[in-house]
């Protein structure tokens, strides 16, 4: 090996055991994790894709029948505009829970399929207020339907969205 080829395997080697020049820090803190659920309520309107969730971080839920006004009210012009609407009757609903369970009752609803998006909008939009009220856990939550014709579900929220 010549001079000039050892000083450059030298030089090359120096290199590489000094990195990148970034030097070695402590630990330090990133803050806190992302938890994956969004905070506040969230209104589900259907859309080209299913229901799609809206954030309506100025509105809270005291029982879970005030979820009903927000779905009835639709989404806002913007919403609107995004191709997201409201699918489901203006009829009487009435929602009770017990131990994540949560059971509607609208004796003049009609479901067209298990899979409606309006089905879809009533059981994701009762699962966050559920979430909100009660703290049952978003997977926990199952909804049932009692309708016109008889009873559904029970339902999670996430077999209507799309993945």
């Amino acid at each position: 090996m010549t001079p000039a080829r050892a000083a450059l395997t030298c030089c090359v080697l120096a290199l590489a055991a000094t990195g990148c020049g970034i030097r070695p820090t402590g630990v330090t803190d990133g803050g806190t994790a992302p938890s994956g659920i969004s905070q506040g309520m969230r209104v589900y309107f259907a859309s080209d894709r299913g229901p799609r969730g809206v954030a309506r971080p100025d509105r809270t839920v005291d029982q879970l029948d005030d979820v009903f006004k927000l779905l009835i009210s639709g989404p806002s012009p913007a919403e609107r505009d995004e191709g997201l609407t409201n699918v489901l009757p203006e009829v009487d609903y009435r929602a009770t829970a017990h131990r994540g369970h949560v059971t509607v009752t609208a004796p003049r609803f009609g479901f067209t399929s298990p899979q409606d998006q309006g089905t879809g909008q009533l059981v994701c939009t009762l699962a966050r207020a559920e979430v909100l009220l009660h703290g049952t856990r978003p997977d926990r939550v199952q909804v049932s339907i009692v309708g016109e014709r008889g009873r559904a579900g029970p339902y999670q929220c996430q077999q209507f969205l799309v993945h």
